[in-house]
């Protein structure tokens, strides 16, 4: 009995504590302050063959992450070859040194490493990540694919495949047809920005293996590439395993891109795109934005999280929680070295095209108005406190270092990033809604079925209506021959 009062009277008391424990629910929890973000310095230093190398220790883990960048993408591809930047950087890993893709993924996976390729726009990169002790295995593997692939013909014609797999099933997919719609009427068929990444039906066949062998020739050079590496490694180590590696990489004259500065929108103009039987109508609005190292590059950002770039926006509540037209309505900023897109974008329920175009126009035009206190401090604590996040492992912080690297920013770019969204008041964010969110001068998108939804949109009186097909967009269906 004495035992059984003793924990009747723990158990009381356990519970009594547990009470007046209890938060204060009729208050709004305090959002705690961003946490301060103190990054290792970013060390930069030269090859001797002049290969630029920006470093980061992070000695937590034994692990390293390194990244290769090379300034070409899809940027840099020929009209007539539209798609080989980004399937000369798949190619990459299929073949090198005489050996077969199979081999060199049995080889990496034997290490316990991971090697990756890819193409954007601007850039191109093969990365590694590997356990520290494997690392200068890892590089002699790294150094093979990116200095000697042998891009075999058999590998070649299964990504063509894919490549005209991918566009075969884009003409079925409303939101496909719609991105690829709206970058292409926003910047036109001639502009890279305008243009697929993975080309079209006819550039894909007239790309060979000569083509891919010429294209990496032209642009993987030494004084046209650089390193990336974080990780538990000291600069001493890197530097002797790049210059065994990497050290003999030639250089050699690259070929200069002059790209033409996209043409703003002038009128508000409605491509309705017709997609017989779609449950749903796809709608993208928008204008050329904002170049990546332009001053309102932050501004821009509190901005556009208070109106459709994060789930609390503007755009979300409205569209979503409001009046149920959609799942999802967001908005966002393309940065880009050239000014990018700004789009935002919603697959709403076809009986409501216009009404949620009615909305949409609402809150581009609102966002211009007011943006009250509580709004832009959520939108910046939004930025602040999840920017941390992207740093948390090795591969993150060298994904990171890579805008660094691409746009020249300083060095303490990473630290700096948190003070400088605070500095955003309502002022420079309403600043920026009118500069860059020009309602009566905006592209409007629609793919969904024209029977349905073609009245309700005449009736908006929005400006021109311009009617296209699916084929106007993607051009005709591809034959795939498996």
């Amino acid at each position: 009995m004495k035992n059984s009062s003793i924990l009747t009277g723990i158990i009381l008391i356990v519970l009594y504590a547990h009470i007046f424990a209890q938060p204060d629910r009729s208050k709004v929890p305090a959002i705690p302050p961003a946490p301060e973000l103190n990054l290792p310095a970013v060390q930069q230093f030269d090859l001797s063959n002049g290969l630029k190398v920006y470093f980061m220790e992070k000695h937590e883990v034994p692990l390293v992450q390194l990244n290769i960048l090379v300034k070409t993408g899809s940027v840099n591809d020929p009209n007539e070859k539209s798609g080989i930047a980004g399937l000369m950087a798949d190619m990459l890993d299929e073949g090198a040194a005489g050996k077969t893709a199979l081999q060199i993924a049995d080889e990496i996976d034997f290490l316990g490493a991971e090697i990756s390729s890819g193409a954007g726009m601007h850039f191109s990169s093969v990365n590694l990540h590997t356990p520290l002790s494997k690392f200068d295995q890892a590089l002699r593997i790294l150094s093979q694919i990116v200095l000697t692939p042998d891009f075999p013909e058999n590998e070649l014609d299964r990504l063509k495949k894919e490549r005209l797999t991918t566009i075969l099933q884009w003409h079925d997919d409303p939101r496909s047809i719609a991105s690829v719609a709206f970058s292409q009427l926003l910047f036109s068929k001639n502009h890279p920005y305008g243009r697929p990444s993975i080309g079209n039906e006819v550039s894909i066949r007239n790309i060979s293996a000569a083509d891919l062998k010429d294209f990496h020739n032209r642009y993987f050079k030494s004084n046209n590439a650089y390193v990336i590496t974080v990780g538990d490694i000291t600069k001493e180590k890197l530097t002797a395993a790049l210059e065994e590696s990497f050290g003999k990489w030639q250089k050699g004259d690259v070929p200069q891109v002059k790209l033409k500065e996209p043409e703003q929108v002038k009128n508000r103009i409605v491509y309705l795109i017709d997609k017989p039987g779609a449950p749903q109508s796809v709608l993208s609005m928008g204008r050329v934005g904002l170049p990546r190292l332009s001053k309102d590059y932050f501004p821009v950002s509190v901005m556009n999280t208070v109106l459709g770039g994060s789930f609390s926006s503007r755009l979300n509540q409205n569209l979503r929680e409001q009046h149920g037209y959609t799942y999802g309505a967001f908005s966002s900023f393309g940065f880009r070295p050239l000014p990018g897109p700004f789009s935002a974008q919603a697959s709403v329920q076809t009986e409501v095209t216009d009404s949620a175009l009615i909305q949409f126009l609402k809150e581009l035009n609102d966002i211009s108005a007011e943006i009250p206190e509580q709004e832009l401090s959520r939108a910046k604590n939004y930025l602040a406190l999840g920017y941390p996040s992207n740093f948390q492992t090795v591969r993150d912080i060298a994904g990171q270092l890579a805008e660094i690297v691409q746009y020249s920013l300083p060095e303490d770019y990473f630290n700096e990033y948190i003070p400088s969204v605070n500095e955003v008041d309502a002022a420079k964010a309403i600043d920026a809604a009118k500069k860059y969110i020009v309602p009566d001068q905006m592209i409007i998108v629609v793919v969904g079925d024209r029977s349905k939804i073609e009245e309700g949109i005449r009736r908006l009186n929005l400006g021109e209506i311009k009617n296209l097909s699916v084929t106007d967009v993607l051009g005709a269906i591809p034959e795939v021959v498996q």
